[in-house]
């Protein structure tokens, strides 16, 4: 009978640790950030993701990455996010108009176009010109995108009518299908083809056609981290946040 009493003891005793514990742990949780930003800077931003967190453990980054042009919709809407960082100035400009952002945006990354063709390149694409072959399946991004409407940009400076057979949401999504084999063309970032570890062959674009993509970023007022978004800003304008960028191919402004 001792024994049993001790041991009601003992299990009275875990249980309220246990409480304790789960009393501590909730109300430590991590001040989370929200972050929208274009769909080509899912690398490098994953990776300043897990740098920032590692010099502020109490912050959590939530990265949102997608089509510039749907990100900004998102905001307008309501969304609650704390930085927003585009692939060009018109999306930021949208923001702004609409009085949400905090201070002013900062440039923080260029980058440039390159045409992208399946390992190999089986089609033997070998500039722009080509995007006219009707045999060939080509894509771009939507227009409405910044990789879409760049991509317009350098084919009409190169006087080249497309032949386009799919336009996708954004440059991620286009870059799959070329991975794929789906298509034997599309126009997406130097950055896209610098990640995609052999898994995408490059052709490059003739300066004189080429465009440079201007990124900038901003703390907004929609969310409820300020603080915190602000400090995520800092860190990619960095030293060690520009270090990362320029691993993943991006230049600076």
């Amino acid at each position: 009978m001792t024994k049993s009493r001790g041991s009601s003891k003992t299990s009275i005793a875990a249980a309220v640790m246990l409480m304790l514990v789960a009393a501590c742990s909730g109300g430590g949780r991590s001040e989370e950030v929200v972050v929208s930003a274009a769909a080509s800077l899912a690398g490098a931003f994953g990776e300043i993701e897990a740098a920032f967190e590692r010099t502020r453990p109490g912050v959590e980054v939530v990265l949102n990455v997608g089509g510039s042009s749907a990100l900004r919709e998102q905001i307008l809407e309501g969304a609650p996010v704390d930085v927003f960082a585009p692939a060009d100035r018109s999306n930021m400009e949208g923001v702004v108009g609409a009085g949400l952002v905090v201070g002013s945006p900062r440039p923080f990354a260029v980058n440039e176009l390159v045409i992208a063709v399946p390992p190999g390149n089986p089609a033997g694409v070998t500039g722009l010109d080509d995007f006219a072959r009707a045999e060939l399946l080509i894509g771009l991004c939507a227009e409405q995108v910044p990789c879409g409407s760049l991509a317009r940009q350098v084919l009409r400076s190169a006087s080249v009518e497309p032949m386009v057979d799919t336009n996708e949401p954004d440059v991620r999504a286009l870059l799959t299908k070329v991975e794929g084999g789906e298509l034997d063309a599309g126009l997406v970032y130097l950055t896209d083809v610098a990640s995609a570890a052999g898994s995408v062959d490059g052709v490059a674009i003739p300066g004189q056609f080429n465009v440079t993509a201007e990124y900038p970023i901003a703390v907004l007022s929609n969310g409820s981290a300020r603080t915190a978004a602000g400090l995520f800003v800092e860190f990619v304008l960095s030293e060690e946040g520009r270090r990362i960028l320029m691993a993943y191919g991006f230049g600076t402004p």
